[in-house]
């Protein structure tokens, strides 16, 4: 059967975005059929958290050589569109010009299929690789934006942060913060940008509803109750201010311990601090953790702690998918005031929040909770009801269903109708949307096009 439409990834399925896999198999599951696209081949990372028929469903892209060797020969056999081969021919060595070869392939995939729209994750490489194919191949074309990727974007890029907001069709973002901040920045195209919480499966956190409060998975029922964290190693996760934390907590005499999966580049930075305070064997690095072991870990967890900073270059965390699996699991919160995390954690009722880098209070909002297990249980139903409420896929994934058919940005699909009553207005309209659009973008391109392509993206018009 004919896909609803495309979806295209960097990198996809990743053990680091796990995120982007839910949602996928939430949207089939909802009846919504993507074709699959993932610039990078991840069949040999490890570890794998997704059904393996997964994989098989994705098209994965050609090695660099080989989709440059594919280009030039589809060029030699006039198989491809004028805008790719003028491209092409006067990018020279510009950055991103791989972009221009991805589209060209995917493109023809498209064609083959049928599908009008490709939608991709971050203002990354699969966003600009929609946004050339939009001009090459009269598709549609848009993006959800996370953290980093639209609050410090990438520059000296031809196709940038700027040039992805006024030609997407839809702008997604995981949070009012980012959805305000992009409205700020970007006025003309403050009507497209739409919030959409990254939704949780929460059916694997069911179980931890019987798990005995504060029993150790490795140690006996008299166990310090546990801090526990998970993320990457880098500076935005904030973990000096969590180590040193820990080190006013052993100060005052409270017993605790802390572990912190995940690796990354500052591991042995914070080993140093970890010694530097003499926490051996309090503080634990545990490294890369399955998502299984997480959940293991959340079971017997008294308080979940990510003290989240900005960054050097005004980087920083956004909805933290970890402390969205820490509600689901009913395990408190302690987070700092940044970014989306508000969104998040209601103070008083589902967690603490203080200040970034203010260790102080950070060491007292991690004392509070581990010295009060009963009012830990009832932050943490708490958080389980917000997460439900707020963050379960099947509602998150619905909203982006909407979103896409308001813009006219899915197939028709009366199969698809039936099972969502409540789109049929929607795709009733997209038929004049479509012709419309079309319209415009032929209009623009008898008149514009040359220039463009001669000069590069830099001249396309605003």
């Amino acid at each position: 059967m004919r896909p609803h439409l495309a979806y295209v990834f960097e990198r996809f399925p990743s053990f680091t975005q796990t995120f982007c896999a839910r949602e996928v198999l939430e949207l089939e599951r909802q009846g919504v059929r993507p074709l699959l696209f993932s610039v990078r081949d991840t069949r040999g990372e490890r570890p794998r958290h997704f059904p393996d028929d997964l994989y098989q469903r994705v098209h994965f892209l050609p090695a660099e050589k080989e989709l440059v060797d594919w280009v030039r020969h589809e060029k030699k056999a006039g198989r491809l569109p004028q805008e790719i081969v003028l491209s092409l021919r006067h990018w020279g060595e510009r950055p991103d010009k791989m972009r221009v070869y991805e589209a060209a392939y995917i493109g023809r995939q498209l064609q083959e299929a049928g599908v009008r729209h490709v939608h991709s994750h971050f203002a990354g490489i699969g966003a600009r690789v929609g946004w050339w194919l939009r001009h090459a191949y009269d598709c549609t074309f848009s993006f959800t934006g996370h953290a980093n990727d639209i609050l410090c974007a990438e520059t000296g890029l031809d196709v940038n942060l700027a040039r992805l907001m006024a030609d997407a069709s839809l702008v997604v973002t995981v949070s009012d913060f980012t959805a305000g901040d992009l409205r700020r920045r970007f006025p003309a195209a403050a009507g497209k940008i739409k919030r959409v919480y990254n939704g949780l499966g929460l059916a694997r956190f069911t179980s931890l509803e019987t798990a005995p409060p504060d029993a150790s998975p490795d140690a006996s029922s008299s166990a310090p109750p546990l801090i526990l964290s998970v993320g990457r190693l880098i500076e935005k996760k904030g973990y000096p201010d969590l180590i040193d934390a820990c080190a006013r907590l052993r100060a005052r005499g409270i017993p605790f311990r802390c572990d912190i999966a995940g690796d990354g580049p500052l591991e042995e930075e914070l080993r140093a601090r970890i010694a530097a305070h003499r926490l051996e064997g309090v503080v634990r690095l545990l490294g890369a953790t399955p998502q299984e072991e997480i959940v293991r870990h959340l079971a017997h967890t008294r308080v979940f702690a990510l003290a989240c900073a900005t960054e050097r270059d005004g980087g920083m965390d956004n909805l933290p998918t970890v402390i969205m699996e820490a509600m689901a699991a009913r395990v408190p919160c302690v987070s700092t005031r940044l970014a989306g995390v508000p969104e998040m954690i209601e103070p008083g009722v589902t967690g603490l929040l203080v200040a970034e880098h203010d260790i102080e209070a950070l060491a007292d909002a991690l004392a509070t909770l581990l010295a009060d297990p009963a009012l830990a249980r009832r932050m943490g139903e708490a958080g389980r009801e917000r997460a439900a409420r707020l963050f379960a896929q099947e509602t998150t994934v619905a909203e982006l269903i909407r979103h896409f058919a308001a813009r006219g940005l899915m197939t028709v699909d009366p199969g698809l109708i039936a099972r969502r009553p409540s789109l049929a207005g929607a795709f009733a309209r997209q038929g004049a949307w479509r012709l419309a659009r079309l319209a415009r973008c032929r209009a623009w391109r008898r008149r514009r096009a040359p220039d463009f392509l001669d000069a590069g993206p830099a001249a396309h018009p605003r």
